[in-house]
């Protein structure tokens, strides 16, 4: 997407290599975020993150339903169109968070803001955050945790593979301690957009 942004979209980025406490296979990809990208459309966003559709797609409509303010605008419709550029591992989380962002920039009222993160376990039990593509394939079993942004309560779950019930509390406990470097970023973000304009 680089080179063919409008002059007026809003680009931001943060590295996400900050190692967890299991080291540096617990690290997120680098971030990369835009905003007000499409002229007509209220809200839009991309969100990049490193570089089964119908399944999927109930998986972001459950959780953006369950954090949008629904109520406070009867008889609407809220319509989030995603569009996959690429695939580098981590579709699901990183399509959560670009509905996020793009409900944000829309300012849909929501009683919090959400994000998605994935895990994957190796066949030895090594834990990685924000797998690649490779990393996924190669993986025993994989987990996408979508998180809300005040109590980093569990708002869906999507498993993929043979994983324990302990292997399940590390991941979900990995995912919430991950998203709080995405809800800073989202932060920052939002910050950069709307002290420039």
């Amino acid at each position: 997407m680089e080179g063919a942004l409008p002059a007026d979209a809003k680009t931001c980025a943060e590295s996400g290599t900050e190692s967890g406490p299991r080291g540096p296979g617990c690290s997120l990809r680098h971030f990369a975020c835009e905003q007000n990208l499409l002229s007509r459309p209220d809200g839009s966003a991309s969100f990049l993150q490193g570089v089964a559709e119908k399944s999927r797609e109930r998986l972001i409509r459950n959780t953006c339903e369950a954090v949008v303010l629904g109520t406070l605008h009867p008889r609407t419709s809220i319509t989030v169109v995603l569009q996959v550029v690429s695939d580098a591992g981590s579709l699901l989380a990183c399509c959560l968070n670009a509905a996020c962002m793009a409900l944000v920039d829309a300012g849909v009222p929501m009683r919090a803001l959400f994000c998605g993160v994935t895990c994957a376990l190796n066949s030895d039990g090594t834990l990685v955050l924000d797998p690649t593509a490779k990393q996924e394939k190669e993986a025993r079993a994989v987990l996408t945790f979508a998180l809300d942004s005040v109590e980093r309560k569990l708002l869906m779950s999507t498993t993929k593979g043979l994983y324990s019930a302990a292997e399940l509390q590390q991941c979900l406990a990995a995912a919430q301690a991950a998203s709080q470097h995405v809800f800073r970023f989202y932060r920052e973000s939002l910050q950069r957009r709307y002290s420039k304009s």
